[in-house]
């Protein structure tokens, strides 16, 4: 089932639209994967470590219905002007996490920060799908899913460095600035991408239409469970090694660092393994790289390596699993409903993610635990329980990825098929 292998190669113009919106992702993911590391922080606000999920699960929950309703007017306008009202709603929400002074107000801010990122996951693939071709969409999602690897070798690293010498505001004042540094080279660089509009003109499409082909309804069940599965464990991973296995917080951005070095090599290796091979080989690969992990180390509570070597291993699994589905759901829609059906999939992505989250809010608890070196004088211990019931969870949607992978890759390459 596989396609051939591509011989087709990029243009310069081609180079600086995936690099363009690589920095666009960057700055997305950035804002989004920084705050869960932070967790430890934020009881300097009164944020418990169980309520994390919360946190997590506001910006997922206002990207949700964010992509519901930018699928009925995305597609009406440029993509270059939607992108950019996108990122500066953005850089606002992040900023606002700075001023954030107890589990509400944070929570305000990460549901802005979502209602706009949300939205902006869902043009930068849209703008991918219009100006790639098929041939080279997986190497083109593996240069832009490069940003959350670097998101998490730079970005997360630095955070929680800024977050030990100053305090947990001081990341999201930094990635608001660089925020406004990419709005500018976005505006100045990026061209108007308007092409789908002529092609709308003639062919509007039905929203009612999209949502009820049997393709695309598997493809964002695809995507649902593919979320879910890890974001059942995401949101809970500095806490849960902190307080339950004793990892010290001032070595969580070395394994950070090391996961995303790990993570961004995974993501160039899949998007041409994807491109020769196709999806669903890519996908049982990182299927197969992270049950292991989470059986061991979230449902078992066991360091059997060193706790580098396994978040490396699980972070190299996931960026085998999303530029393998990420790649195949690109190809799904038409150019004239690409944002629309991008849309319905970020709010599929969110709505999936901030669920899993929420569930850590509603299965974890906070107890106390016999002390240990090592501990906080004057402190009590505690950890998190409750951990094993979300892995199971996390494992049993894991291990449905590669058969939906496979369902949809048939399905597209026999719609390919046709059209060809």
């Amino acid at each position: 089932m596989a396609p051939p292998a591509s011989v087709e190669r990029f243009t310069r113009e081609q180079l600086g639209i995936v690099g363009l919106v690589g920095l666009i992702q960057l700055v997305n993911i950035l804002d989004f994967v920084m705050v869960m590391p932070l967790g430890p922080w934020f009881s300097a606000i009164g944020i418990s470590p169980s309520q994390m999920g919360l946190v997590g699960g506001a910006y997922t929950l206002a990207a949700c219905v964010a992509g519901l309703a930018g699928a009925s007017f995305l597609d009406r306008f440029g993509r270059k002007a939607a992108i950019l009202v996108c990122l500066v709603g953005l850089s606002l929400g992040t900023l606002g996490g700075a001023l954030a002074v107890d589990l509400p107000t944070l929570l305000l801010a990460r549901v802005v920060a979502g209602a706009f990122g949300g939205p902006a996951t869902s043009l930068a693939v849209s703008i991918i799908a219009d100006t790639v071709q098929p041939g080279l969409r997986g190497r083109a999602m593996g240069l832009v899913m490069a940003a959350f690897a670097a998101a998490t070798v730079f970005g997360v690293p630095f955070g929680l460095w800024c977050a030990e010498q100053w305090s947990f505001r001081a990341p999201f004042v930094v990635v608001g600035l660089v925020a406004a540094v990419v709005i500018a080279l976005a505006a100045v660089q990026l061209p108007p991408l308007r092409g789908h509009l002529a092609l709308a003109a003639g062919h509007p499409g039905s929203t009612l239409e999209l949502l009820t082909r049997p393709l695309v309804l598997i493809s964002y069940l695809m995507t649902a469970v593919v979320m879910a599965a890890g974001f059942a464990i995401i949101p809970n991973i500095s806490n849960y090694l902190h307080l339950n296995l004793g990892v010290p917080l001032d070595e969580m951005k070395h394994f950070y660092l090391v996961g995303g070095l790990g993570s961004l090599a995974a993501t160039q290796a899949a998007g041409r393994l994807v491109d020769r091979f196709g999806s669903f080989k890519v996908a049982v690969v990182g299927t197969l790289i992270v049950l292991p992990v989470v059986y061991s180390v979230y449902y078992r509570g066991e360091l059997v390596l060193p706790v580098v070597v396994v978040q490396t291993a699980f972070m190299v699994g996931m960026g085998f699993r999303n530029v393998s589905y990420n790649s195949l759901t690109s190809k799904v829609p038409g150019p004239t409903e690409r944002a629309r059906f991008t849309s319905f999939q970020s709010a599929v992505q969110h709505g999936a993610s901030a669920l899993a989250a929420m569930s850590g809010t509603w299965l974890l608890s906070v107890v106390p635990r016999a002390p240990q070196p090592g501990d906080s004088p004057g402190r009590e211990p505690t950890q998190l329980a409750g951990m094993p019931t979300l892995a199971l969870m996390s494992m049993a949607l894991t291990a449905l990825v590669p058969l939906l992978v496979y369902t949809v890759e048939g399905r597209v390459l026999l719609k390919r098929a046709r059209v060809d």
